[in-house]
């Protein structure tokens, strides 16, 4: 039961397992502090630095081993199906473990296997490593997803995961732009011994997290919202059961302090529950949008960022190092706008207008897809670049957006699964796009053409995404109903 008021605004809350209550101020944006937050950024960071190493130094470990455009697109999309194979049982374990300590163990296997890279003699070696990396290096995703949802209530939502985006995506154009100048300046292995080293920092510091107990964000979510009827998505008539008692459960009292209540374990054992489970995730209508809106995205990134220093290197003649810096630098500015403008905005107009988060992520990412194709099509140097890093913005933006709108219609005792079927489907729709731009581009002998290949899915995922408006306050409310129910 909630601790005696000490006033209408503050409460006290079992906050931690088997620690003292933790006091909240109401509308409070981070009440257990950022600290979580950047710790988790750190993480998507630092793996991301790592794997696009491997896309900065690719002209010279072409050079080295003598592979084509098809082989090393492969590289990214057998990492990526290994992954796929193994984030649902990570997501049920996200679901049912203490995820603190799966973060950080995933971090730490992670660093030590992100030396093998540097280590390889041939091709053969260095596919091996890299399809290793790739299962480890998302799985750190559901255990991590969940706890910045319980850790961070709705109105707050879009930025912890955008700060956790901006970081994963901000890895991008930093480990482009680290592979090329090391692969320049001393040789392509440099890059993978020294990025071990923040890595098992980086494990160690997720120690430092404490793990939550399950569902007090969306707890902590009722209780900000309004007394009089709260925010759209818990008025919304459209819950599947049409039970407003079951919302009434969900939030308490009007305006009454929040209670934490056990974490659940899943309603079903082995293979056939999580299948079953699986399914009635996928019944979601807001969630089967997401999923594909940015499956297709990462579609399109992947690719793009994949191939991009090798794109200025083929199309304006620049060395290693100045394309991976034109091609990162604009991705990495285009990135960092994006979030923090998709947050605030996400952020500011959630709970104010039905589908907001929606309906925002769908314009984002259809305003990034008319910038890539700018991108494309332009063919002076200084316009190109400035439409790359304008679909950066967009792009970002539709991430920061959508990543908080999934978080928001799964309930917390599924969330780990629920970003464990994001994070798969997401996977290996990026790992596509390096592989099908390289037989593209082997095929055509542009990739300048091969990069048309993203346009036209892009355009499909943002029309999925804005259909997917009109069920989300619905979807939202049903997640918030049934927090302590499975």
């Amino acid at each position: 039961m909630a601790a005696p008021v000490v006033d209408e605004q503050v409460r006290e809350i079992a906050a931690y397992p088997g620690r003292p209550p933790v006091r909240v101020t109401r509308g409070r944006a981070a009440p257990f502090g950022w600290w979580p937050a950047v710790c988790i950024a750190l993480v998507a960071l630092i793996d991301r630095i790592e794997y696009n190493l491997l896309a900065g130094a690719l002209p010279a470990i072409q050079r080295e081993f003598g592979f084509d455009d098809g082989a090393a697109g492969a590289i990214a999309t057998a990492g990526a199906i290994a992954a796929v194979l193994l984030l649902l049982p990570a997501g049920r374990l996200a679901d049912t473990g203490r995820r603190t300590w799966t973060v950080a163990a995933v971090v730490a296997v992670w660093a030590l296997l992100t030396l093998g890279t540097g280590l390889a003699g041939s091709y053969a070696m260095l596919f091996g490593v890299r399809v290793l990396l790739g299962a480890a290096g998302q799985l750190y995703n559901p255990p991590s997803s969940s706890l910045l949802g319980d850790l961070y209530p709705g109105p707050s939502r879009a930025r912890a995961y955008g700060l956790e985006r901006a970081a994963y995506f901000a890895g991008l154009p930093i480990g482009v732009i680290a592979g090329g100048a090391l692969a320049k300046a001393y040789d392509w292995r440099t890059g993978f011994f020294l990025v071990a080293i923040p890595g098992a920092v980086i494990a160690v510091l997720m120690l430092t997290v404490r793990e939550p107990v399950r569902g007090v964000g969306d707890r902590l979510s009722s209780w900000y919202a309004d007394p009089a009827g709260g925010t759209p998505a818990q008025r919304s008539p459209a819950v599947p059961d049409g039970s407003t008692a079951a919302v009434a459960e969900a939030t308490g009292p009007a305006g009454g302090a929040p209670e934490a209540g056990p974490a659940v374990a899943p309603r079903s054992a082995g293979m056939s529950g999580l299948v079953t489970q699986v399914r009635e995730l996928w019944g979601i209508r807001t969630l089967r949008s997401v999923v594909s809106g940015l499956s297709i995205l990462f579609f399109g990134l992947g690719g793009l960022f994949f191939w991009m220093p090798s794109f200025y290197q083929r199309e304006f003649g620049l060395d290693e190092a100045a394309s991976a810096a034109v091609g990162g630098g604009a991705g990495l500015v285009g990135i960092l706008a994006g979030i923090g403008l998709g947050s605030w905005l996400g952020d500011r107009g959630h709970g104010r207008r039905p589908g907001w988060r929606v309906l925002l992520g769908g314009w984002s990412l259809l305003f990034g897809t008319v910038a890539l194709a700018g991108a494309v099509a332009v063919g002076p140097f200084v316009p190109q670049v400035v439409c790359f890093g304008l679909a950066n913005v967009g792009f970002a933006g539709a991430i920061a957006n959508l990543t908080a709108a999934n978080a928001d219609v799964v309930a917390a005792s599924r969330r780990g699964l629920g970003f464990a079927v994001l994070q798969s489907v997401i996977t290996l729709g990026g790992a596509l796009g390096p592989w099908l731009i390289g037989e593209a581009s082997d095929a055509t002998g542009s990739l300048r053409l091969a990069y048309a290949v993203v346009i036209a899915p892009l355009v499909v995922g943002s029309l999925i995404v804005l259909r997917a408006w009109r069920s989300y306050d619905a979807d939202a409310a049903a997640a918030l109903s049934t927090h302590d129910v499975h």
